[in-house]
């Protein structure tokens, strides 16, 4: 391959990746340590089910905003530029974070921990919206294998992450605010890989498409679903009136069609838009809750080994995606299909285990099942949509991470409250009386709920199993159950994933195969037809 231009790899390009490796280490660091953390926040400040799965939840909506106005701003202002202001969002977030204390007001505490994790998660959108368009744009050959290795990255975190809490909590017990600072190391790792390099642009920007004609693929459908996202954010995280929520959705989505001169969008990217909203939800979504419930069902040290176990099976499976692609000769929407069936099968396996290997076979099947989720669906939206450049890949990532907090996250958070206090009412209504929540759990159009207190539940099941009243017995099976049915319901994601899949893969072959698309000069010139850029 020649060197320095769109169809090669620049000189650079094994630098840039790996410094995009160590951005998305840091998040995974940094979402590891505040998973593990979760029991204690809970205990500390006495949140709920869902008060902690908002606060998990806004470690992906802030996520949402960074991408995609990093990626729309990266080939604008500059990677290097865009790079500097997540290196000082992380640091803010950490001291935002840090602010919170058990003598402040219940309300004033989770408002710091909401915000320093919504900053954390702007911090990591904006480095992905930088790392994703910049590997996709350096290996154009083999989009797919490349930006899994970037992705190899999370699960990396994860690892170091969920170790550092394993034992710095469990055996040396750290504060959870020392823990937390771990993430800012990789932090200074990223900032020194990434200073005084020179970078690439996409593929579009390189043909010289204005921002209008990038977003055209996106069109009216696909600014649909990130402005249905908005909404909710706007009223969950904000507090804003329905109607004044949807209100400013509605003004996004005319800007857009203003800005693509009203162009429907391309279907396909419409139904990859809303596959990667499900694909957050249940990938990201699970994973913040992941330590949380298998260390319930077996014990919390089991959970985080057992977190890092699965993130080490998803870290060395990315660097083989280009392996299995070739050797199974799957498409990468083949492989997804595979991928979506065997998440499914994972986590009804999960939710009956009642023993640590069993726990570690069930994993394992999850694992293989989520691992090429994120990479390779981003890798499609690049080989399929080159034209729309950074930005439908950055809207894709916000999309999915968007997703993860206001529905996966929060989502299994308001079903562990829900099936927890419907199990300890059935079996115990007098404790449930007692250990109820203040305030019911509420989620989308599903039926209220009452969970259980963070601080009740927490004395409750930090006693010994041989050492617990009766009453203390009926609680901690309530919460194994609801921890179970949890899960349950959380299949139901990659199982619709698996069917929308499926249709895609039928449709490709109904035309020929799943192809990689380019953008071709136009016969005038070098440059495309700036109104309908010729497609391959």
């Amino acid at each position: 391959m020649s060197n320095g231009n769109i169809n090669g790899i620049a000189p650079n390009a094994k630098r840039l990746l790996w410094a995009g490796f160590a951005a998305i280490l840091a998040a995974g660091v940094g979402f590891a340590i505040r998973g593990g953390i979760l029991a204690n926040w809970g205990a500390e400040f006495g949140f709920t089910s869902t008060e902690l799965g908002a606060i998990n939840g806004s470690g992906f909506t802030g996520f949402c905003f960074g991408i995609i106005i990093g990626g729309v701003l990266a080939d604008k202002v500059g990677y290097g530029k865009v790079v500097v202001a997540a290196f000082l969002f992380h640091v803010l977030s950490a001291f935002v974070t840090f602010f919170a204390v058990p003598t402040m007001a219940h309300q004033t505490a989770y408002q710091f921990l909401y915000w320093g994790t919504f900053i954390f998660a702007i911090a990591n959108g904006t480095l992905e919206g930088v790392a994703n368009p910049l590997v996709a744009t350096l290996f154009p050959q083999n989009r797919t294998h490349y930006l899994n290795i970037l992705h190899a990255s999370w699960p990396a975190g994860l690892v170091i992450g969920g170790l550092a809490g394993a034992y710095l909590g469990e055996n040396l017990h750290w504060h959870w605010k020392t823990q937390l600072a771990l993430f800012l190391i990789p932090t200074v790792g990223y900032g020194i890989m990434f200073f005084g390099q020179t970078f690439p642009k996409s593929e579009a920007s390189e043909k010289g498409l204005s921002l209008g004609e990038m977003l055209k693929d996106v069109g009216i459908l696909g600014a649909l679903v990130i402005c249905f996202l908005l909404a909710l954010f706007f009223s969950n995280a904000l507090g804003l009136p329905s109607g004044v929520a949807y209100g400013l959705a509605g003004v996004l989505l005319i800007l857009v069609a203003v800005i693509t001169k009203f162009s429907v969008g391309a279907w396909l990217l419409f139904v990859l838009f809303v596959t990667h909203a499900l694909v957050g939800a249940v990938e990201l979504g699970t994973d913040g809750w992941i330590q949380n419930i298998t260390g319930h069902i077996l014990s919390p040290s089991e959970g985080k080994i057992l977190f890092v176990f699965t993130s080490a099976l998803m870290f060395c499976l990315r660097f083989s995606a280009g392996f299995i692609e070739k050797t199974l000769k799957l498409s990468p929407v083949g492989l997804l299909t595979v991928c979506a069936m065997l998440a499914c099968l994972g986590l009804n396996l999960v939710s009956g285990v009642n023993t640590f290997v069993g726990a570690m076979l069930a994993l394992a099947v999850y694992a293989l099942g989520k691992t090429f989720f994120w990479p390779t669906m981003l890798a499609v939206a690049s080989d399929r949509f080159p034209r729309t450049g950074a930005v439908a890949i950055s809207i894709m990532g916000g999309i999915g991470m968007m997703s993860a907090g206001l529905i996966g996250s929060a989502g299994l958070g308001y079903a562990k409250d829900r099936f927890a206090g419907e199990a300890l009412q059935a079996s115990n209504p007098a404790a449930y009386a007692q250990y109820q929540a203040a305030t019911p759990s509420s989620f989308l159009f599903f039926k209220e709920g009452r969970g259980l207190d963070g601080k009740k539940l927490g004395e409750a099941t930090g006693v010994p199993e041989a050492s617990r009243t009766p009453e203390q017995k009926s609680v901690a099976e309530a919460n194994l159950i609801g921890d179970r049915h949890t899960l349950k319901a959380d299949s139901f994601i990659p199982a619709t994933m698996a069917v929308i899949y499926l249709l895609v893969l039928l449709y490709f072959k109904a035309t020929g195969g799943y192809k990689v698309v380019h953008i071709e000069p136009s016969p005038a010139g070098n440059k495309p037809s700036p109104k309908a850029p010729v497609l391959s």
